[in-house]
C-alpha cells in the first residue's frame, strides 16, 4: 500500500539526476531548476543520490546551490559539499576488478574504474578529484566524457588497481543485450560480495556489495539529522530503489523501469515533460 505524503512534514528531496531530474541529453531544466530553488528556500534541503561522480554532477549542484552530505557514485561516497570533504567511502576489492578487466579484455567490452582521490592532492592544498582510468579510447568513452564532462586517463587497469586498496566504483558500457551474461558471470564468481546495477540504458556498474544507494542516503540524513518521514526520493533506474526504501515517501517520473513505478508511491510526468518539477509545483506550491 502506498505511504501518504504529509507535505508539511517534508525537509529534504534525494534527488536522483539522469532520468529523473534531468531531461533526455542531460539538461536540467529552467523550470526544474526554479522548482528546487523554490523548495530550498522554504527549508527544504536537496540531497543529490546519483550515480555520477563528484566532479560530473557539479555542474547541476551549482546552479542549485545545493550543500551539505551528498550522494555519490550511487552511494561508494558520500561528500559534503561544496567542501568535498569525503564522509565515507567503500571501495570494491581488488579480486574484482582484476575479474571485470578479464571479461573486458575477453568479450571485448569497455570497462572503466574509477579510483580514489589522490591523498598527495589534498596534502597539496589542490582540489581532489577521482581518477577515471580506462584501457583504450573508443566511443564508449567518447560518449561516457560527452555525458559527464570527465576526461579519463589511459592505462592498464590491473597494474593500477595494484597500488589501491580498491575502487570506488567500476563500469561495463555495452549493449544492454549482454548485460545479463555479464552479470551472471560475475555473481556465478562473487555472489553477493558485489553490486551489480544498470544505471543508465548502456552502463552496467559493478561495486562493494555494501554501496547502494539506499545505505548512501541513510548516512547523508544521519548526518544532516533527517528522518524517513521528512524525506522524498525521486528516481527511474533499479540503482534508485534502495532508497525508496529509506526515504519516506517516493516519486518515479513516468519514463522509469517498471519495477521502479510499482516500487514508488507516486508516478509523476516523465523527465521529458520535466515531470520532477511538475510534483514539486503540485505538492509544494512553489
Amino acid at each position: 500500500m502506498p505511504n501518504i505524503l504529509n507535505p508539511h512534514s517534508i525537509k529534504a528531496l534525494a534527488l536522483d539526476l539522469d532520468g529523473t531530474a534531468l531531461r533526455p541529453g542531460n539538461i536540467l531544466s529552467d523550470r526544474t531548476l526554479a522548482a528546487l530553488r523554490s523548495c530550498m528556500s522554504k527549508g527544504i534541503e536537496i540531497i543529490l543520490c546519483t550515480g555520477r561522480a563528484v566532479e560530473a554532477a557539479e555542474k547541476y549542484r551549482v546552479p542549485m546551490g545545493a550543500a551539505g552530505p551528498m550522494v555519490y557514485f550511487n552511494g561508494a561516497e558520500v561528500v559534503d559539499m561544496p567542501g568535498r570533504k569525503v564522509l565515507s567511502a567503500t571501495l570494491l576489492g581488488k579480486e574484482v576488478v582484476d575479474f571485470c578487466t578479464d571479461i573486458s579484455r575477453s568479450m571485448g567490452v569497455h570497462y572503466q574504474v574509477f579510483f580514489p582521490a589522490a591523498a598527495d592532492a589534498a596534502i597539496a592544498g589542490e582540489a581532489p578529484h577521482e581518477i577515471l582510468m580506462i584501457e583504450k579510447p573508443g566511443p564508449e568513452a567518447e560518449m561516457y566524457r560527452d555525458h559527464t564532462g570527465i576526461v579519463p586517463v589511459t592505462g592498464d587497469i590491473k597494474k593500477a588497481v595494484a597500488g589501491f586498496s580498491g575502487c570506488i566504483k567500476s563500469m561495463f558500457i555495452a549493449d544492454p543485450a549482454i548485460h545479463e551474461v555479464i552479470r551472471s558471470k560475475l555473481l556465478e564468481r562473487f555472489g553477493d560480495t558485489i553490486y551489480v546495477a544498470r544505471t543508465y540504458p548502456t552502463f552496467l556498474e559493478v561495486m562493494n556489495a555494501a554501496v547502494n544507494k539506499g545505505e548512501g542516503l541513510r548516512y547523508a540524513m544521519e548526518q544532516r539529522g533527517l528522518k524517513p518521514e521528512q524525506v522524498i526520493a525521486l528516481g527511474d533506474e533499479e540503482n534508485d530503489l534502495p532508497m525508496f526504501s529509506v526515504a519516506g515517501f517516493s516519486v518515479a517520473p513516468a519514463n522509469a523501469k517498471e519495477k521502479v513505478k510499482s516500487a514508488a508511491d507516486l508516478v509523476t510526468g516523465p523527465n521529458t515533460e520535466d515531470g520532477a518539477a511538475a510534483f514539486l509545483e503540485e505538492t509544494f506550491g512553489v
